[in-house]
């Protein structure tokens, strides 16, 4: 059976995952998956040949199949992280905070990894700041400066950059956001997706009006507060009122803009954060790249996908079947695989280390170490 059923598999491995150095090259796909399965089992506290081949196995027969930047990166000695993706943390609303954010992004990506960022921290455009007397140009024009650090750091890669950028449903700047990219040649570097909160459902339903608001200690006076959860903060702030708008109306203009762009999409964050078993010790508000996998600032995607067309018993047959045992076997392994990423990948930044190495992190958040090391422990059993 040939190595490659396309010539465009061969293309993807050869340009994207295939190792080669002035010492070796990598010959075939077996050859990468060899240099994967040593790198990670390297860091197994004892009987890492025996963890070596197991890992192999699953690779070898395409049982499982590791995230991009694990292939491409694990022992080949690179300043890489094994991470495909991260959730920034806080954008803080001033000009030091704003590119300190920035900076940590540029080396975030310039590491390898995928970043998401909630934007709605930022004050809306128009507004008068309180300490200089400036007037904010808003969330859409730092984005700007996101899209174009994106397209600079990862100009010479064989791995376009990606990144997801997360807006209120309640900010000021909604409808600017839900516009942003049917300008030709606007924000192409970023996903968009709007943060849906029960409340503005309700609205909807009840086609009622919805205020748009941002944190009230941003403006030297207000007039109309609400008190509300906000992006970056641990208890509700009171919120000025800026302007109210039609609930329906600004949902239509989410849905046609979706229907007619294929942007903005929508996190229906309440539910998310309902539903995360970690609500007690964190807030989420974004997610990775391609918003599957939300996070919490400063998380991390540690990914891997099990191929499921590998463990049917006759195929395309009235006996066709999943082999449950060897789908737990190999879940198994993975899991073991997975786990031990993180303590062979390095962390472009501390606080990703930080976040990582809480002993009560969840799956994509697990204990860490690397070039920011952190006692970590296995998660399954030998």
């Amino acid at each position: 059976m040939p190595e490659f059923a396309t010539d465009i598999s061969r293309h993807v491995w050869e340009t994207k995952y295939r190792y080669a150095s002035r010492e070796m090259r990598e010959r075939t796909i077996a050859d990468t998956r060899r240099r994967i399965a040593r790198a990670l089992a390297a860091v197994e506290p004892r009987d890492a040949r025996v963890w070596e081949d197991r890992f192999f196995s699953i690779l070898q027969d395409f049982q499982f199949l590791p995230g991009g930047r694990i292939q491409a990166g694990a022992g080949t000695g690179h300043t890489i992280t094994l991470f495909n993706c991260f959730v920034m943390g806080t954008v803080e609303d001033s000009v030091p905070g704003i590119f300190r954010a920035l900076q940590e992004s540029a080396v975030t990506m310039q590491q390898g990894g995928g970043i998401g960022i909630d934007f709605s921290t930022l004050r809306p455009r128009g507004t008068r700041t309180k300490g200089s007397g400036n007037i904010a140009s808003g969330p859409l024009s730092f984005m700007q400066i996101w899209d174009a650090m994106c397209g600079t750091i990862l100009s010479t890669g064989a791995r376009r950059g990606a990144m997801m950028a997360t807006l209120r449903c309640d900010h000021p700047d909604i409808e600017e956001f839900v516009t942003a990219k049917q300008q030709p040649g606007q924000l192409r570097r970023f996903n968009l997706s709007v943060l849906v909160t029960d409340a503005f459902i309700t609205a909807v339903r009840s086609d009622a009006e919805w205020p748009l608001v941002f944190p009230a200690a941003a403006f030297e006076e207000s007039d109309e507060t609400v008190s509300l959860e906000w992006s970056g903060a641990k208890e509700a702030l009171p919120c000025r009122v800026i302007r109210r708008v039609s609930a329906r109306q600004l949902w239509d203009m989410i849905l046609r803009a979706t229907y007619d762009y294929a942007e903005p999409g929508v996190l229906f964050i309440d539910r998310i954060n309902l539903l995360n078993n970690l609500r007690y010790r964190e807030r989420i508000s974004a997610t990775n790249p391609c918003g599957e996998i939300p996070l919490p600032p400063y998380g991390a995607c540690d990914l891997g996908s099990l191929n499921l067309a590998r463990f049917v018993g006759s195929p395309f047959t009235r006996d066709a079947r999943i082999d449950v045992e060897k789908l737990a076997e190999t879940t198994h392994v993975a899991v073991r695989f997975l786990d031990d990423v993180i303590d062979a990948s390095r962390f472009p930044l501390p606080q990703q280390a930080d976040n990582l190495a809480s002993p009560d992190s969840a799956s994509c958040n697990f204990t860490g170490s690397g070039e920011y090391p952190s006692s970590s422990r296995k998660s399954v059993a030998a």
